[in-house]
């Protein structure tokens, strides 16, 4: 290959430009060194891009191998190094670090490969230019270092932005998961503000790195031929020695180009590498931890074992000596975080082992306490990769409470859940858990709370069908860990856990009669759950069928635990009309459908010029003027300095010498500096443009999604939104203005070289014009195949991301149920399929690549065999400037195609970006005209006048004439079935939800006519979600410090949080993920509440999923600080409202009983008779 690009210089010296100055020469040999000057530059095409086609494929392989790689990875890391790497870090690992070993892998070769060509280049420099040559040696040899030099500080600055870019990912990752959270505290202004932060950080990094460009090497040519022409007045540059030390130079500059950028290429790859490596070289789980023996007398023995998260880590349980035999069901009890959910992962296998032995028989089945759900069908999620048997899968189903509801579905156990689960309540997800682990037929269930989301009298069909002495899986070692005290009667073994050993342990009985710690906690607390939970028998084989829901986007969050900080939703916020869950299913498929089409599926083969309008306008038209000036004054500039060459070799030789060569020399020297600072110029101007450009898109992009109602975020996958916010601004920073200041350099230099053949032969223009209808056609068919394969690839990638986070997050489950070489193999295939889109782009742009240079080359042969005929009246000059120019079509051609290919393939991130602009957006988060006192709202009055709620257009009102005035002071318990309509009230007073018809109005305010925000900072939520944020206890509670310290500590000590505090080192920054366990999440959201303390306090199913010790402590609190406030309770336990001034008894949207629970009680209603079924009265 290299071999060609040096013949073609040879042909122009010695044949051509020869033929040219004989007089007498046969026009058949100015033919035939024309012809031998088109062959060689075919010829160079050919082998040029069957190189580049191999190098394609191998780095693709290379790509493909490092995401199985970092996937399988990901299978296998302990707890501890799972809370050091994020799934926006693993997103950015397979997308940003895989790509860039790939360019590594298609640019290494430039690396040793540029030294050569350069070493040859200045060889041939010496045969023209003799001692002279060395000038241009000095020029490279000051130019390698400093470009050397560049380029590492362009790595340095590389790296920098990549971190700010994944802690960028990282956040919006936590922020989509949590975004239901961020409205209900009306937050999103804090975290927009972060996000911005660590985006201008990456930005100030991105500048720096584009700004540093390379040395050029327009003063080359000058050095040599100044030194050449001044060091003796007899050498003279003549047309031969000018035009192909220019063809050698311009031959030189390819490798002098192409090797910062293979440097570059190559700094950005081991950067990447080593982030590769600190993730692959994360600490593993060991296979060995624990050990399957059929020999050991038990299905569980754990023989003196400690164990800890981490190697460095404090022990979490501590002498373990445990033998379950098989058949027996086990109960752990404790207190939170007294190593229940520890134990059942030592078991598993999570654990670090750091004594004793571990050892289990038989297959295994796991039901975590946060429900991990795929986003695919209720009967895939079931089986779980096994097959279907009819009876037994039936039989599963009816026994784990489904049947009723898959009667109701649309599409039966074939109607898809979405991304985890999010159209499911906590419930329902709960359910779907626990069949697939019975399904499964294991030797050994651990049960990891799996009661604790779902209504009283569901929990007690489960235990009697599933878990309990007659249930299905009577025959089968059962652990399950829990807080509930009402089935703690049935189970053979009863092991109690305090600060990591096993305190106490026997069967209910002994513990009972043994009177120590156990017993006492029984008394004090289990007396009303028990009789809450036991429900007469004929109505425990009835549950409520669970329906689809107002949904909500759930982070998972890895902890000591691995369970999620968010507890799911509970069993009550559902929607029971089932025409209302047909219609929600199929306008969720309309919506998907449509986000689908908007990906670029059925877009237009050409990209909208709109979106280059809309990329263009944000940069500005003072901009843009000014960087085509600078543009077409670089390429005058460049005109100018090959015309003057032209001429100058045209002089004619007076005694020996050329005249006045000191002024030529001064005239060329200032145009070429000229050139160079031009060159400089725009590239500086499109680097700052592009940033420019890419700062408002992205916080457009960031506003729009911020702004969108939770039913956008119910439809939209988390990883199609992070695509967005990754690949696509990463596409938009970086690709679009170096595919700009690529394609404007080369597009105006085709300019000048059409104008310098035109000037030497006009006749060209004839030839010149169809080959330029030819290449419209080649890259309009060119660039319409790529930017659909480019889209395709686009929506191909999304599903990898998602289902790498799926894996990341259900990674303790697939473990368990040892479905890891499926999981595997799932990734490969969505990998696979997103490289069947990626292959024929590259080959495509190979095709394309081979059509233009041979279009180039028969541009040099026309500009050729025109400058043999026209021999007799062109001058040398003339002719090696417009030979030595057409030589470099081929090269222009392509890299303006190449380069516009990149521009309209990765313009494409704008449209992408771009749209969700158009979706729908909540009310305004503050109005302008705003009369609202800072007070707001005083008395803390709430008045609902014949209000009404519908979760979207179309469907049937949740909420249905609701009349309601709740006075100043007053605490109001809410309760109902399931799908009654109670979460709907809590959706309808923050306008997570708008009103259908009707009004609400806190304090005599209309709360519709105010802006969001204005509305939910004033008042007060303690959701069922315990969700914290990473970064410091103190932005948790306070975003926005707003609050001084002393408030802060105050609300702390309130929510029995300060000694917690003050143990951890430096609340200020402590991280909160890793050291809050659950109650004292649950405990930092009453902290947020006491912080702010408005004069309302909604409470949605705050402690529904807490142990009975919390949930004491927290409704202690509520009654004592919030005495002056109008609290609202939507109550999962009845027995927490027995003492509220009224009881609002909901069902099917309407309010059917409203009064003190006294009253309600004795008007023998509904009220009376679910009290009468949780053994209330």
């Amino acid at each position: 290959m290299n071999f060609f690009f040096f013949f073609c210089p040879f042909v122009l010296k010695t044949l051509l430009l020869g033929f040219i100055r004989e007089d007498d020469a046969p026009l058949w040999k100015g033919y035939f060194y024309a012809s031998l000057l088109f062959l060689f530059s075919c010829l160079q095409s050919v082998f040029n891009h069957q190189y580049m086609y191999s190098c394609f494929s191998v780095g693709m392989r290379v790509k493909t191998a490092v995401m199985g790689l970092v996937y399988r990875k990901s299978l296998v890391l302990t707890s501890a190094a799972r809370r050091t790497c994020t799934v926006g870090e693993i997103v950015n690992l397979v997308s940003a670090d895989t790509q860039k070993l790939m360019d590594f892998v298609v640019y290494f070769n430039a690396v040793w490969l540029a030294p050569i060509e350069v070493a040859l280049c200045l060889f041939f420099l010496w045969q023209l230019l003799g001692p002279s040559a060395l000038a241009g040696i000095t020029t490279v040899i000051l130019i390698f270092p400093l470009n050397g030099f560049i380029a590492k500080k362009r790595s340095k600055l590389q790296e920098i932005q990549m971190k700010y870019m994944d802690g960028r990912i990282k956040l919006m990752n936590e922020i989509l998961n949590g975004i239901k959270i961020l409205k209900f505290y009306a937050w999103e202004k804090a975290f927009l503000e972060q996000v911005l932060g660590y985006r201008e950080k990456e930005l100030r990094a991105l500048k720096k790195s584009q700004i540093l460009v390379r040395v050029f090497l327009t003063q080359i040519a000058f050095s040599m031929f100044g030194v050449y022409v001044l060091i003796d007045d007899r050498n003279v540059l003549d047309a031969q020695k000018v035009f192909v030390s220019m063809a050698l130079i311009n031959i030189l500059k390819t490798p002098l180009s192409q090797l910062p950028f293979a440097m570059s290429t190559t700094m950005q790859a081991v950067v990447s590498l080593k982030r590769l490596g600190k993730f692959l070289c994360q600490e593993e789980l060991k296979p060995d931890s624990v050990s399957r023996d059929p020999l050991k007398l038990g299905d569980v023995v754990i023989d003196n074992g400690t164990f800890s998260w981490s190697k460095d880590g404090p022990p979490c349980l501590k002498r373990i000596s445990v033998r379950i035999p098989r058949g027996t069901l086990v109960a752990v009890v404790g207190h939170v975080g007294s190593g229940k959910s520890s134990l059942l992962s030592a078991i598993l296998g999570e654990t670090e082992r750091r004594s004793g032995s571990v050892a289990i028989k038989g297959s295994v089945a796991y039901v975590p306490q946060q429900a991990w759900i795929q986003n695919a069908t209720v009967q895939d999620n079931v089986l779980f990769g096994w097959d279907r048997k009819k009876s037994w899968y039936h039989r599963v189903l009816e026994a784990c409470a489904l049947l009723p509801d898959l009667d109701i579905l649309p599409a039966g156990d074939a109607t898809e859940i979405g991304e985890k689960g999010l159209n499911l309540s906590g419930g329902q997800k709960q359910r779907v858990s626990l069949a697939r682990a019975v399904y499964r037929k294991a030797d050994l269930y651990l049960l990891d709370d799996p009661l604790s989301a779902v209504d009283a009298h569901v929990g007690q069909h489960i235990f009697e069908k599933v878990i309990g002495p007659k249930g299905m899986l009577r025959d089968k070692t059962r652990v399950m860990a829990t807080h509930g005290m009402s089935f703690l009667y049935h189970a053979d073994l009863i092991l109690v856990l305090g600060d990591g050993e096993v305190t106490e342990s026997g069967s209910y009985q002994e513990l009972m009669s043994r009177d120590g710690a156990f017993a006492d906690f029984v008394r004090t607390f289990a007396g009303s759950e028990r009789k809450e939970c036991s429900i007469p028998r004929g109505e425990a084989h009835t549950p409520q069928p669970f329906v689809f829901l107002e949904v909500t986007c759930q982070p998972h969050i890895y902890e000591p635990r691995q369970r999620s900080l968010s507890s799911s939703s509970g069993e009550q916020t559902q929607i029971d009309v089932s025409t209302d869950l047909k219609y929600s299913i199929s306008e969720n498929r309309v919506a998907n459908s449509q986000m689908f089409v908007s990906l670029g599926l059925s877009a237009p083969n050409q990209v909208k010029l709109e979106l280059y309008v809309e990329y263009f306008r944000t940069i500005g038209l003072a901009f843009i003027v000014p960087i085509l000036f600078l543009y077409a004054f670089q390429q005058a500039a460049s005109l100018a300095y090959s015309y003057w060459l032209s001429l100058w070799a045209d002089e004619p030789v007076v005694n020996g010498t050329q005249l006045n060569t000191d002024m030529k020399l001064g005239v060329y020297g200032a145009l070429g500096f000229a050139q160079g600072i031009a060159i400089f110029g725009t590239t500086v101007a499109i680097s700052i443009g592009g940033i420019m450009a890419s700062r408002q898109l992205h916080l457009e992009l960031l506003r729009n999604v911020l702004r969108s109602p939770m039913s956008f975020f119910e439809a939209t996958p988390s990883g199609n939104l992070l695509n967005r916010f990754a690949k696509e601004i990463d596409a938009i920073d970086c690709m679009i203005p170096d595919g700009l200041k690529m394609a404007l350099g080369y597009v105006f230099k085709l300019m000048e070289v059409c104008v310098i053949v035109l000037l030497a032969t006009p006749f060209a223009a004839v030839i010149m014009l169809p080959l330029a209808l030819l290449y419209a056609f080649v890259q309009s068919f060119y660039v319409a195949t790529s930017c659909q394969l480019r889209r395709l690839e686009s929506v191909s990638r999304s599903p990898i991301y998602t289902h790498f986070n799926e894996t990341v997050q259900g990674a303790s489950v697939i473990r368990a149920f040892g479905e890891q070489r499926r999981f595997v193999l799932e990734a490969d295939r969505r990998v696979d399929h997103n490289q069947s889109s990626y292959f024929p782009r590259f080959v495509a742009t190979r095709w394309l690549a081979v059509n233009l240079e041979f279009l180039g080359n028969g541009i040099v042969l026309s500009a050729a065999v025109l400058s043999v005929m026209g021999k007799d009246t062109l001058s040398p000059g003339i002719v090696g400037l417009a030979v030595s120019h057409s030589l470099q079509v081929t090269g222009i051609l392509s890299w303006i195609v190449r380069s516009w290919t990149d521009v309209e393939n990765n313009i494409v991130s704008v449209e992408r970006v771009k749209e969700y602009a158009d979706t729908p957006k909540e009310a305004e988060w503050a109005l302008e005209d705003s009369s609202l006192s800072p007070s707001w709202p005083q008395a803390g009055t709430i008045e609902f006048r014949d209000y009404g709620l519908q979760y979207r257009k179309g469907l049937e009102l949740a909420l249905k004439g609701i009349s309601l005035h709740v006075h100043e002071r007053e605490k109001i318990g809410i309760v109902g079935r399931t799908g009654a309509g109670k979460s709907s009230l809590a959706l309808g007073i923050f306008r997570i939800l708008e009103a259908a018809k009707g009004e609400i109005y806190i304090d005599g305010i209309n709360i519709a006519e105010l802006g969001l925000h204005d509305l939910r900072s004033r008042i007060t939520i303690i959701p069922q979600d315990p969700v914290l944020f990473s970064g410091s206890l103190r932005m948790n509670l306070d975003p926005f410090d707003a609050y001084s310290d002393e408030e802060v500590w105050k609300a702390l000590e309130l929510a029995h949080l300060k000694n917690f505090v003050s143990g951890l080192y430096e609340h200020q920054s402590s991280p909160t993920r890793v050291a809050c366990p659950r109650l004292h999440r649950q405990l930092v959201c009453l902290a947020r509440a006491l912080l702010r303390k408005t004069r309302i306090l909604v409470l949605d199913e705050a402690t529904a999923a807490v142990d009975l010790e919390t949930d004491a402590l927290i409704q202690s609190t509520i009654r004592s600080q919030f005495e002056d406030c109008a609290v609202l309770t939507i109550a999962h336990r009845l027995n927490t409202v027995m003492d509220y001034t009224k009881v609002i008894v909901m069902d099917k949207g309407h309010i059917v009983e409203m009064d003190s629970p006294s009253n309600l009680i004795a008007q023998s209603g509904q009220f009376y008779r679910m009290c009468r079924e949780a053994g209330l009265v």
